[in-house]
């Protein structure tokens, strides 16, 4: 029975893999690598498992701590050679996921939240949003309880941006200027 979809053997599981990590822009690990390349039904996370011990062999990725890996200049340089092979729509996708995963890492290296017991029982969430330049906001909420602070850093996560832009609207809006 023939194989459908792009990947064939392992050295279409080393050339997707080079590809995505040509464009990668932080180390990622195992399991991030493997759900950036899977773009094509016919790969496993087993294929992944074996292909990357072996491309840190033969030194077209390099490990770094805590199991994380980014490409060498020789992969990026034989990926660049090989990559014409994948199918367009593999390449596509695989494109598409690593660019989500870079602008999620970028803005999550942007926003931050620390949770902080405090003596009377309740807990401090300390939230903060950066820009390339600094400290845009860093604001300080107590919650009761440490669920419901933990809640509040998880929201700020996700709404950072709205609530930086509503705070600026609010105190700079000109119909309560005195």
């Amino acid at each position: 029975m023939q194989r459908l979809g792009f990947i064939h053997d392992m050295l279409d599981v080393k050339v997707l893999i080079l590809f995505v990590m040509a464009r990668i822009s932080y180390p990622v690990n195992t399991q991030e690598i493997y759900e950036l390349c899977y773009q094509d039904d016919c790969l496993s996370y087993f294929d992944v498992c074996t292909a990357i011990p072996e491309m840190v062999k033969s030194g077209h990725l390099k490990e770094l701590e805590e199991e994380k890996y980014e490409i060498t200049e020789k992969g990026r340089a034989d990926g660049a050679l090989t990559e014409d092979s994948i199918a367009y729509t593999v390449k596509q996708r695989a494109e598409n996921a690593v660019a989500r995963y870079n602008r999620q890492i970028r803005r999550s290296s942007f926003v931050k939240t620390h949770v902080l017991p405090r003596d009377g029982g309740d807990f401090s969430v300390v939230m903060s949003l950066d820009d390339e330049f600094g400290n845009l906001m860093t604001l300080e909420l107590v919650a009761p309880d440490q669920r419901q602070a933990v809640r509040l850093g998880k929201l700020f996560e996700k709404k950072a941006e709205i609530i930086y832009n509503l705070t600026m609207a609010e105190l700079l809006d000109e119909e309560d200027s005195v």
